[in-house]
């Protein structure tokens, strides 16, 4: 399963494009978003919502955690941002298995605070500065972000292939 997707994204305009790209080969996946403070995940994200039809105003969860959006195409989005969680535990309170379905479409920033409590993603996506842009790293995890990845890759215009 060794399906791999690198972008060099130059501005937000490629993240955002990038995000809309995912959501077009993503239903149902569980996406981990990796990178420093400020590398584009929650742009990412919200690439992901405009697509699917979000018309409202995405921010990143950092104190709620997750962020619900129900689709008028019946589709659910969970957004989570874990990068103040305290203790992976609390998860666990807020059901977050509940979140994870196989039907609807989970972002996770900071997936790491998460410890045992996240089920493995279909794909890890990696942001990382390279200048004057960012470079996006798509890695498959299952048979799912597989077909995404290469979906994704037959698509590619969101950015530069690297």
């Amino acid at each position: 399963m060794a399906s791999e997707l690198k972008w060099r994204l130059l501005d937000e305009s490629g993240t955002l494009a990038a995000g809309a790209t995912l959501a077009a080969h993503s239903a149902g996946c569980v996406i981990f978003l990796h990178g420093n403070l400020g590398m584009g995940k929650t742009t990412l994200s919200r690439g992901v919502l405009r697509a699917l039809g979000h018309t409202g105003g995405v921010k990143s969860p950092t104190y709620t955690l997750v962020e619900p959006y129900e689709l008028s195409a019946g589709q659910s989005v969970y957004h989570f941002d874990l990068y103040r969680l305290g203790d992976p535990e609390e998860l666990e309170y807020l059901g977050v298995r509940d979140y994870f379905d196989g039907e609807s479409l989970c972002l996770v920033e900071w997936p790491e605070k998460g410890g045992g409590f996240l089920p493995k993603p279909d794909i890890d996506i990696f942001l990382e500065p390279d200048l004057p842009g960012r470079r996006l790293t798509a890695i498959a995890n299952s048979p799912r972000g597989a077909v995404a990845i290469e979906a994704m890759r037959e698509q590619d215009v969101a950015g530069v292939a690297v």
